[in-house]
């Protein structure tokens, strides 16, 4: 069951199809991971003390962000936390030392953060990713996470494997290739049974669920509500936006020119936005703002013909402090980007309906070299380095 989410509270108005003992379980669950009371200190957790570099004491705020009142109105119906696992900054500040932790690969030498670094978007600048042994790389391109948490469908990986950010936490432990807890080294046994050993953990997981007990679900379950903290909500689109902003108009006043901006990144916003059979290049009809995440219902961007796999894509935030693009990293730019959908759309089973012409071949966008370089400039404005730069995001350990 999803609920709609917004900064782990339910939106106004949404239903709580929750009644009974069903009920009493979510207070007694929400008790036992509330930021409220005393908080530890150096002497009653010396493991957290010893090795991190945390305040348990005031957390950071993970779970309430200041959104703006575009992003409350138009990303609610989009959030993908599930009820069973409301956010915490307890349970999101666990989720980021898990996130940030090279014991939890084989060799010590690889955590999730090393494939997903805060400057580039929390994505990796290598084509493929080096798995824990330093030879052998990931079969696809380690994708941005900003926004994962508005995603409708809840599903995660290039391919959709995943069916939610929770299952998704735990999968690169146990690959063979990249952290390498997979079944013939013990899975995620012999991940927790490390993890027991470890001082900090039965602290914290005492901290954020109210007892020691280490679980591939509670793993999961910290990690996921880590990553749908990595909102963005301070590029130069998101303060432009911001200060147009309009419910009462089409697209909420996004179409209208950002006072802001350059020309050239409002011609490539107009084209942005602008349907292909206005003249535009329609990337809004399947990358939507204000989150700029995949629309849930979209289909595949043909990059190879007969393809008859349905791919996702992560949020466009970020997108530009760098590359490899694509599931597979064959663009090394976004100019190569915007230059396969004016002439590298290939036909198959998978194909998405808007990337077909009106007589249902693949489509061409008749851009100009003006047009295609306003695309990337327009590109450019939803990097938030704010988000980037956030202290919260960091690694926590004393190295």
């Amino acid at each position: 069951m999803h609920l709609p989410i917004l900064g782990g509270r339910l939106v106004p108005g949404a239903r709580t199809l929750v009644s009974g003992v069903s009920a009493a379980l979510a207070l007694t669950t929400a008790l036992a991971c509330s930021d409220s009371g005393p908080g530890p200190d150096g002497e009653r957790y010396p493991g957290v003390a010893a090795a991190l570099n945390l305040n348990l004491d005031a957390p950071a705020n993970y779970t309430n962000p200041a959104w703006p009142q575009y992003y409350d109105a138009d990303a609610r119906t989009l959030d993908n936390t599930p009820f069973a696992n409301l956010g915490t900054d307890r349970g999101a500040t666990l989720g980021r030392v898990l996130f940030h932790d090279v014991n939890l690969s084989i060799s010590r030498t690889i955590s999730c953060a090393r494939c997903h670094t805060n400057g580039t978007g929390f994505a990796d600048t290598a084509r493929f990713s080096v798995g824990f042994d330093g030879r052998r790389t990931t079969a696809a391109h380690s994708m941005r996470l900003g926004n994962a948490r508005f995603y409708r469908l809840g599903s995660a990986f290039w391919d959709r494997r995943a069916l939610s950010l929770e299952e998704q936490a735990t999968d690169a432990i146990q690959s063979p290739v990249e952290m390498g807890f997979d079944s013939a080294h013990g899975g995620m046994d012999a991940v927790i049974a490390r993890m027991r050993g470890l001082a900090y953990y039965p602290e914290l997981f005492t901290w954020a669920f109210g007892d020691s007990v280490i679980s591939e679900i509670r793993i999961g379950r910290a990690i996921a509500q880590y990553v749908r903290s990595i909102v963005s909500l301070d590029s130069r689109f998101d303060r432009e936006f911001a200060a147009v902003y309009d419910s009462t108009l089409p697209e909420k006043g996004v179409t209208r020119p950002f006072p802001g901006f350059t020309a050239e990144e409002n011609r490539g916003k107009e084209l942005y936005f602008t349907d292909t059979f206005e003249g535009g290049a329609g990337c809004g009809r399947c990358h939507r703002q204000p989150t700029f995440t995949l629309f849930a219902q979209s289909a595949s961007n043909g990059l190879d013909a007969g393809e008859t796999r349905i791919f996702k894509s992560p949020s466009l935030k970020n997108v530009a402090l760098g590359g490899p693009y694509m599931h597979d990293g064959r663009f090394a730019t976004l100019r190569q980007v915007i230059e396969h959908y004016v002439s590298g759309v290939q036909d198959g089973p998978a194909l998405d309906g808007q990337l077909r012409n009106l007589g249902g071949t693949p489509q061409r966008l008749p851009l100009t070299e003006a047009d295609k370089s306003a695309l990337v400039a327009f590109l450019t404005t939803l990097d938030d380095p704010t988000l980037t730069a956030d202290p919260k995001f960091a690694d926590p350990f004393r190295r």
